[in-house]
This record gives structure tokens, sequence and C-alpha cells, in this order.
């Protein structure tokens, strides 16, 4: 049986994996990193006139993000419960609540860190006093999108639906496929919509950072928040494999664990794409001891649902604006998005950007992010996409030791023999 599940699940990884290798665009860093500097320089010469058009367009593209973030829920936590319960047994609800528990813990480690840190880091980077200025920049016009559902009816609206399919799935469920193919639609969204004109959307807001005067601050706390979160990312991977030694069957040295997960590491480096590093990911996994029912089963499905580099990035992210602006963090509220997060990205979309987009509903519900906050959040997160990524496949080999640990074959020599 566990044969079948894990040739299901790698055809359909590879088909996900080709689709996504085709609608990816490998470019994406080097177009927001453009926009950034022409933005910043567009902002020393431009007239008000044509400042104030690329307004217009960022306050309606806003609002069209802000129309789709509870869409983007609902199209993707809806499914991925109702496909739980599809092949539910122990072992895949063990990787599924393991991948969640380590992505909060990844989301608490960087806040105690963040709040430790970047309050002395960033205390010259006020953003507060610059704010503003800007107030009598406005676009010419606006374009109200009122969302359908606001984020935690949304939220709770894709437990029922999912739990409800998951409980009551036949063969011919109208429900389940009417929702895959939702999944579909918000897919489709995010890759040819949202993304193709977030360059534009950061453009704007950096050219109006850049006639406000606020942009030195951004950018000299950019490398700050950078350097600390690569540091977070580094350790949580020693953290990891400290654990994923105490349950490996063969070796229990973590450093030589994570030398033989170093392929995946620098492949995802490279790809920024966790699809497109599974066979890798995978290959590396079998030769550290993990049974290759175990590797097929975990490495494909970890590969979209354990995203604790995400979780790091964002997290330290959030705070650091939290701080420059002078905004409170209260620990309760912090919990609470972190736990929430986890759920959103647990059920990302498995798009460039798809974390991050999936995580804004809760920025601004939860946060309280404006629009500028949410543009500067994506502009740092997708600056150390391949980090993040890196860090996430990374990772997985870690659990599927745990996994392997408890469900896998007793006897490890034959698999090991193989490898």
């Amino acid at each position: 049986m566990k044969k079948v599940v894990c040739s299901c699940s790698l055809l359909k990884v590879n088909k996900q994996n080709l689709k996504s290798m085709k609608n990816r665009k490998p470019n994406l860093l080097i177009l927001i990193i453009t926009a950034i500097i022409f933005g910043i320089i567009c902002g020393w010469f431009f007239p008000e006139g044509l400042t104030r058009c690329f307004l217009t367009f960022n306050s309606i593209f806003s609002n069209f993000l802000g129309f789709c973030i509870p869409l983007i829920i609902l199209g993707f936590v809806a499914p991925a419960i109702a496909d739980l319960g599809k092949n539910a047994g122990k072992m895949l609800l063990a990787t599924v609540a393991l991948a969640y528990g380590i992505t909060v813990a990844a989301g608490f480690l960087s806040y105690f860190v963040s709040d430790s840190f970047f309050h002395k880091m960033l205390e010259s980077e006020n953003l507060t006093g610059e704010l503003g200025k800007g107030s009598e920049l406005l676009p010419y016009f606006t374009i109200n999108m009122p969302q359908i559902i606001d984020i935690m009816s949304a939220l709770v609206l894709s437990f029922i639906i999912g739990i409800g399919i998951s409980k009551f799935s036949r063969e011919q469920n109208v429900l389940k496929r009417g929702i895959s193919e939702f999944r579909e639609i918000v897919s489709w969204i995010i890759a040819k919509i949202i993304v193709p004109f977030l360059p534009i959307y950061i453009f704007g807001i950096f050219l109006k950072m850049s006639v406000t005067g606020e942009v030195n601050s951004v950018l000299s706390a950019f490398y700050k928040i950078i350097i600390v979160i690569f540091a977070l990312h580094l350790f949580w991977l020693v953290a990891l494999y400290l654990i994923g030694a105490i349950f490996s069957k063969r070796e229990k040295n973590p450093f030589k664990l994570i030398w033989k997960m170093l392929p995946a590491y620098f492949t995802a480096l490279g790809t920024s794409s966790s699809a497109a590093t599974i066979p890798v990911t995978l290959r590396q996994t079998i030769k550290m001891g993990v049974d290759e029912d175990i590797a097929g089963f975990t490495i494909p499905l970890c590969a979209t649902i354990d995203l604790s580099g995400s979780a790091l990035k964002i997290v330290a992210c959030a705070v650091a604006l939290m701080i420059m602006q002078g905004n409170p963090l209260d620990f309760g509220t912090v919990a609470y998005f972190v736990a929430m997060m986890g759920i959103a990205l647990v059920a990302a979309p498995g798009v460039p950007g798809g974390s991050i987009m999936a995580a804004l509903g809760l920025l601004t519900s939860i946060l309280g992010f404006n629009e500028s906050d949410c543009a500067l959040m994506i502009a740092l997160y997708i600056a150390m996409d391949s980090f993040g990524t890196a860090c996430n496949v990374t990772g997985d080999g870690a659990i599927a030791l745990v996994i392997d640990r408890f469900f896998g074959k007793k006897n490890s020599e034959s698999v090991l023999a193989r490898t």
C-alpha cells in the first residue's frame, strides 16, 4: 500500500513540478530589485502628476489584492483539509502535525530573536515621523473592492468545508471537485495577475517613499534584517538536525546529516523552487538512511506543507516593521498571528510568493499592517526567497528522519544497501 501511495505522490508532484517550472518567473527577484532602484531614483525628479498616476495604480491594485486575500485563504485551506481526509492515516496526520509544529516553532523563535535584537539595531530607523509627509500625495481616484467575506470568516468557512468534505467524501463529490477547481482559479490569479504586477506595485511604493524621504530609513534597515534572518536560517537547520540525529537509525552526528543534505540546499538556492528540488531532496534523504517508502511519501508532501524557513522570514520582517513604526509588540497578538500563520502556510499555494500572499490577510487583520507595510513585506520576502526555500527543503529531511523512526521498516539495512 505504501508503494502505491508513494508512486501516486511522486506522479502528482512531478506533474506539479513541470507545471510550476513552466509558469515560474525566475527573474522575479531581479524585477523586484530593479523596481526598488528605479522607484528610489525616479522619486528625485518625477513630477507630482506622474507620481500620482502610479499611486492611482497602487491604490487599485491594493484594493484588488485585499479583495483576493479571503479567496486565497478559502481556495487553499479548504482543499488542503479535504485532501488530508482523502488518505487519512497515522503517518499522514503525523507528518502534517509535525510540519505545522515546526512552522509555528520557527515563528516563535523568529519573534523572540527579532524582539531581542531589532530594538537596538533599528532604533535609528524610525518611520513614524516621516509617514505624514506623504499625506499630500494622493491617487487621482480609487476603486473600492469590498471583501465578500472577512479574513477570519474565510478561515472558519475553510475549516467547515474542508472537514465536511473529508467526513462525507464520496467517489463523485461535487463540492470537493468544485473547491479543487476553485483552487486552480486562485492559483491562476496569483500566478498570472498578482505576481506579474508586483514589480510595478513595489515601484510605486518606493517612488512614494523616495518623494517623502522615508526611503533612507527603510534601506538602511533592509540589510540588518536580512543578516539576522540568514543567521536564523542557519541556526534553525542545525537545531532541526540535532533533533533528526536523535531519531536517526544510523547517523547520530547532525553535521554529517546536514552535509548529506547540502546538494538539496544549493539546488533550492539556485532554483528557488521546492518542487524543482524534490528529486535531489529525495535522493539525499534516502542517503541519510531513511526508508525509501517513507522518503517517497514525506518529501513530496513536505515540499508543500513544511515552510519553517518562510515563517522565520515573515515573522522577523513583521516585527522589524512594527518596531520601526513604534507599534507596541503584544506577545498575545503575535502568538495568535504565528498560530494562524502556521495554518495559512501549510496550505500556501505553490507559486512564486505564495507564502507571503497567504500571510497578507493575517498581517492586515491581526497585526494591522497597511498598504505600504504589505509592500515592504513582499519586497523583503522575495529578496530572501531562495534562502527561505533552501531552508524549507533542507528541513524536510529532518522531518523524514523523525517519521521514519516511527513508521519506517525496523530493518533499514536493505534500504541503505540500495543507496
